[in-house]
């Protein structure tokens, strides 16, 4: 599949992005084309500041994060509009404010909004009782955007998608949850291998299974890493311990230390695999500096592409 050249068999119908459980393949598409268009064009300085010129995109961060701010307000930018920051001092969800009563005068004095926070209901109640298009950009079950960046820095060094294999080396997370739904929303065959205590959650994995059904998809969890990155195409990993998990830090460290993605076990995936991961890094801990800073290493690609992702999420979402 030509992704630079796509051409949907269907309309894009979103209104949101909450999960990309909810998005059809063929919508998942869409986005990878038109980022992939977006980030081509902009290496030409070829500009897009008309294409949400006006319009504003809050973003509330409950959470902090460098790439997340960054990209999205220099995504809006580029876009031609503005993106308002709102920490967790200026807008306080379900506190001092209910989030129905927050969702409504939001969507009276903004065209978008991002979050970044703890609960995934949280994101799902601002799109229930707003009217503006809501981005999750990270809640503790779910990271949408990173998979989508994800997708595309693996469109972008193999050509394509389906049969390729994911091995993701460490903790049943958000980021894995994520990549769990995409993966298995295009055809790309995932495997885990995470210790017992740490397993994916079981509705994230009927959701997977359910997603591989019709895409062919192949999952494999297991404990053992060895097992999961044979002849993968794709090696990925995060931190062991995520933002507001640091007093089971040590705990933690005990545990995953099998699992680190070192030069021995990235050896085992194929000669010309590629690794991933979302940043920031422990170099030392979940991945040792000679892997990371490897050859086969796309982080920093990655970590781009949640720019040009971001942007074509935004233009579908908020565009005319």
């Amino acid at each position: 599949m030509d992704l630079y050249n796509y051409i949907p068999r269907e309309d894009f119908t979103q209104r949101h992005l909450l999960s990309m459980q909810d998005y059809s393949a063929n919508e998942i598409y869409q986005v990878l084309s038109l980022a992939l268009k977006l980030k081509k064009e902009n290496k030409k300085k070829i500009f897009h500041n008309n294409i949400l010129k006006g319009k504003t995109l809050g973003m509330i961060f409950s959470k902090s994060s460098t790439r997340t701010r960054v990209s999205f307000e220099v995504g809006i930018h580029q876009l031609g509009g503005y993106g308002l920051f709102l920490n967790s001092s200026d807008i306080q969800l379900g506190r001092g404010e209910s989030i129905e009563d927050t969702a409504k005068v939001l969507s009276r004095y903004l065209d978008g909004c991002m979050i970044r926070t703890y609960s995934q209901k949280d994101v799902e109640d601002l799109a229930r009782f707003g009217s503006m298009p809501i981005i999750n950009g990270l809640t503790d079950l779910l990271h949408p955007c990173q998979a989508f960046a994800d997708l595309m820095t693996i469109y972008e060094a193999k050509g394509v998608l389906r049969g390729l294999k994911l091995a993701y080396i460490g903790d049943g997370n958000n980021v894995f949850n994520s990549l769990l739904i995409a993966c298995t929303k295009v055809g790309i065959n995932i495997s885990f291998g995470g210790p017992k205590e740490y397993q994916p959650q079981k509705d994230i994995l009927q959701k997977g299974y359910l997603n591989s059904e019709y895409s062919g998809s192949k999952i494999l969890i297991t404990q053992d890493p060895q097992e999961a990155i044979e002849d993968a195409d794709i090696v990925y990993t995060d931190v062991w311990t995520s933002m507001g998990q640091e007093e089971e830090a040590l705990r933690r460290y005990e545990v995953f230390f099998p699992f680190q993605v070192n030069k021995e076990l990235f050896s085992q995936a194929k000669a010309d695999s590629i690794f991933l991961h979302c940043l920031p890094a422990h170099c030392g801990e979940e991945v040792t500096k000679e892997v990371i800073e490897g050859k086969n290493s796309m982080v920093f690609e990655e970590a781009e592409n949640r720019l040009h992702v971001q942007k074509a999420i935004m233009a579908l979402l908020m565009g005319d």
